[in-house]
């Protein structure tokens, strides 16, 4: 009898330590389970802002002449469009996808102005031109804003920085969409991730860089 309880005694013990080994392992694992979790990398996210690194494999939205024309890569987009991948905007598109399309081409530079409308709050919904607004000194002229199909004078008197930052800071705009403006006989527009100007309102260069949330810095 004493030799049988010794027996069953043995059998629990081993099962206790068999039960303890299997739990330590189950907390063991999940345990590394959710430092990988913790570690691995979030899901895709984008700052219209900031053009996302594209590897030479990854497929994108392609739009060509402002249509899409399918899934490509940036490199067999730019063939699509005859450009150098460099001249391509790469983005989010409205569908939330990963798009690309040669800078501005959804949005060709309008006629440059020949009399501007003032900007009135009837006109803008309110967009009123506070006084002493330019800061960052340097010489003056009119600002204006293209919208609704016209030009629209914000003001008579800023400077290119001022001008700039009036109106595109905080502004994003989406791959191959631009928005225009003026500076006195300058032309200048939105495109994803920068401001560009041009003295001919057809050859455009980057004029500054936009930041995070598409904000833009004071040029002085």
């Amino acid at each position: 009898m004493q030799k049988q309880q010794m027996i069953y005694l043995g059998i629990g013990a081993g099962a206790a330590l068999l039960v303890g080994i299997v739990l330590a392992f189950a907390m063991s694992s999940g345990q590394k389970d959710g430092e990988r979790m913790n570690d691995a990398p979030p899901g895709l996210q984008l700052d219209i802002a900031e053009a996302p690194a594209i590897n030479s494999s990854r497929t994108l939205r392609c739009f060509v002449s402002g249509e899409y024309v399918g899934t490509f890569t940036l490199a067999e987009c730019a063939q699509k469009n005859g450009v150098a991948a460099q001249a391509l905007d790469v983005g989010v598109d409205e569908s939330g996808e990963l798009s690309a399309a040669p800078t501005a081409s959804l949005a060709p530079p309008p006629a440059e102005p020949v009399v501007a409308t003032p900007v009135t709050p009837d006109a803008t919904g309110g967009e009123v031109m506070p006084e002493n607004l330019d800061q960052a000194g340097g010489p003056v002229t009119a600002c204006l804003r293209y919208a609704g199909g016209e030009w629209r004078r914000l003001s008579e008197g800023l400077s290119l920085g001022t001008c700039v930052q009036l109106l595109y800071d905080g502004r994003c705009e989406r791959p191959g969409s631009a928005s225009y403006g003026r500076w006195g006989d300058q032309s200048l527009r939105l495109v994803p991730g920068r401001v560009e100007i041009s003295n001919d309102n057809k050859n455009f260069r980057t004029f500054v860089d936009q930041g995070k949330g598409c904000s833009v810095p004071l040029v002085k």
